[in-house]
């Protein structure tokens, strides 16, 4: 565990140990209001310097401890030195040619329209009566 983590720790459990001994110390709050305050925050603060140590030696934790996912390292995320320079490597030749591609190539222009709309070649519908007609027709069968 590296100072900084083990530090954080320490730090934490004496301050919370010394707020608890303040404010159980004071008894009631009404004798003394300000050690009694003082005592919870110096509480408060060694359990959030206790919590902050605790995240980060879980964070740079490496063993492997059955039973628990989120202790584990999520798997397809650590590459080797070798594969991230491969990887890398790669991406860099991949972006080198996707940028000499675009600027090589000119855009090609879009096809103008015509002046004149084709010939139209579908006969009209029908009108209005005569749909009526056929349906009146066909349910009347």
């Amino acid at each position: 565990m590296p100072v900084r983590q083990a530090t954080l720790l320490c730090l934490g459990v004496l301050l919370m140990t010394a707020g608890g001994v303040m404010v159980l110390g004071v008894g009631l709050p009404y004798q003394s209001v300000m050690l009694f305050v003082f005592g919870v925050f110096l509480g408060l603060g060694g359990v959030g310097l206790l919590v902050s140590g605790l995240c980060m030696a879980m964070k740079n934790l490496q063993v492997a401890v059955p039973g628990h996912f989120l202790l584990h390292p999520r798997t397809g995320t650590r590459f080797s030195p070798q594969q991230s320079l491969a990887i890398q490597r790669r991406l860099d030749r991949i972006r080198r040619e996707m940028s000499a591609d675009s600027v090589s190539r000119s855009p090609e222009p879009e096809p103008s329209l015509p002046s004149t709309p084709p010939p139209w070649t579908m006969e009209p519908p029908p009108s209005y009566d005569t749909v009526m007609k056929s349906q009146e027709h066909s349910e009347q069968l």
